[in-house]
């Protein structure tokens, strides 16, 4: 199965190398000419890439295999999306941004050069964006190797997004040491179609889900033992996600902190010790890289709920998917009101009478199958809260904020459905778990009756063998 894998993938790379110049003629004005050695450059890039991510999945122990064929399946998936999107252009129907992020990373690559124009434009959009300048960065570099390539970007972001689901199955496994509640949440991760689509495009949607999940797995390694990997691991996760959007640094900060401080496992000298030393090295790593400064300068900047208002009304107002365009939430009163309404768009959104244009249509077979797992949600928050709350304490709490703030100041459905993808990789560990708890459930009446049946067969032949002999 591996092989054959392997022997898919190497086809798609060369199809693609072959066939998109030509696919992708039509956009020479956009995109510029496109030869063999260009797309030959991203998917080598690509490639390269993914054997690092491969090699992690398949040392990941007994399910090693598994981890890898789910690695490779995710990620072709992701390079077939992502290759159509770039061939018909379809960047200004799923994702403008990737667009602004093309060009500015382009400028920041002829500043580095010398362009004092367009490095002023770049540094301009770096200092006006207030977050996601880490994106900038990334396409740069991308750039600077390869050259001005939209593809490669996408196919980058594609292994991303692919290694993703391998991080997701780890720490469902950590928390709760069941190969199948691990595997069903992989699974989720690697073919859910939005955690697809906003991770084959040049957005920064991929690497922010990619740095939580790979966030939440050291802090429960560390909860486990101190390890300078995986120290490491967090703060690099950390300082990226500040780059990449700043609020949710500092929620998965407190989401961290919080489980350090109440422990995940049972409280003994050597775990505080242990908490308390991996706690100081975070904090002394992201001191050193200046953290504190840039949070008192953004918390000046966004951190009150006037600010919070102006954004949420220009959501609302922005397309006709806007919704609450007369909620105030520049009060805590207002801002408390709002969190029932903004989480039920949050959560459900788009609903089937919203639907008025093609985008919003194609995401309603996901919505039907995300509506139909969420009593399997509830089922597996339940359980977890119940038997695994310490473990599961840095999701649970990082995931509750999250939701909570986007309930507050989400105005439109469609930056809403972008966003969940943020939360759905930890709702589909939940997901998994209640799927389990049912199956398990089924099989264990299934193993009764079936004892049943051979219990009543044996009493049958007792009784006729009984009647012979009389």
């Amino acid at each position: 199965m591996s092989s054959l894998l392997a022997l898919l993938y190497v086809i798609l790379c060369c199809l693609i190398i072959i066939f998109v110049p030509v696919l992708a003629a039509p956009h020479v004005a956009q995109y510029g000419a496109i030869s063999v050695f260009d797309t030959s450059r991203a998917v080598l890039l690509a490639t390269a890439l993914a054997s690092v991510a491969g090699y992690f999945s398949h040392k990941q122990g007994t399910e090693g295999t598994f981890l890898l064929r789910l690695f490779i399946a995710a990620l072709m998936v992701r390079m077939i999306v992502g290759t159509a999107i770039f061939v018909f252009r379809g960047q200004d129907f799923f994702g403008g941004d990737a667009l602004t992020y093309d060009f500015v990373g382009f400028a920041q690559v002829q500043g580095w050069a010398g362009d004092k124009y367009l490095g002023a434009a770049a540094d301009q959009f770096i200092k006006a964006a207030g977050s996601g300048w880490g994106m900038v960065y990334l396409v740069a570099g991308i750039y600077k190797l390869v050259g001005r390539n939209m593809l490669a970007v996408q196919l980058v972001n594609s292994v991303v997004g692919a290694v993703t689901a391998v991080l997701i199955f780890l720490c469902a496994h950590q928390v709760f040491k069941n190969v199948r509640v691990a595997k069903v949440a992989g699974i989720a991760v690697a073919f859910y179609p939005s955690l697809v689509l906003w991770s084959s495009q040049g957005l920064k949607d991929g690497p922010i889900v990619f740095c939580l999940a790979l966030a939440i797995l050291a802090t429960l390694k560390l909860g486990q033992k101190l390890s300078v990997r995986y120290v490491v691991a967090l703060v690099f996760a950390l300082l990226t996600l500040l780059s990449l959007r700043f609020y949710v640094f500092y929620m998965i900060c407190a989401a961290i902190a919080g489980a350090f401080v109440i422990g995940m496992q049972t409280i003994t000298a050597t775990s505080f010790a242990r908490q308390l030393a991996a706690v100081l090295l975070v904090g002394l790593a992201l001191t050193y890289f200046g953290v504190t400064r840039s949070a008192n300068l953004q918390f000046q900047e966004y951190g009150n709920l006037e600010r919070v208002q102006r954004s949420r009304l220009d959501l609302a107002r922005s397309a006709d998917s806007g919704f609450g365009r007369d909620v105030d939430v520049s009060t805590t009163s207002g801002a408390l009101s709002t969190i029932p309404m903004g989480m039920i768009y949050l959560l459900f959104a788009p609903f089937p009478w919203q639907v008025g244009s093609l985008r919003q249509s194609i995401t309603l077979p996901e919505m039907i199958i995300w509506w139909a797992s969420f009593p399997l949600l509830i089922l597996g928050l339940w359980y977890a809260i119940k038997y695994r709350l310490r473990m599961i304490a840095p999701i649970l709490v990082f995931t509750f904020m999250l939701t909570l703030s986007y309930s507050v100041f989400q105005g439109n459905v469609g930056t809403a459905y972008r966003q969940r993808a943020q939360l759905l990789v930890f709702y589909f560990i939940f997901v998994a778990v209640g799927f389990v708890l049912v199956q398990e459930k089924r099989e264990e009446r299934k193993r009764r009756r079936l004892e049943a049946l051979v219990a009543q067969r044996a009493a049958a032949t007792v009784v006729r063998t009984a009647a012979r002999s009389h």
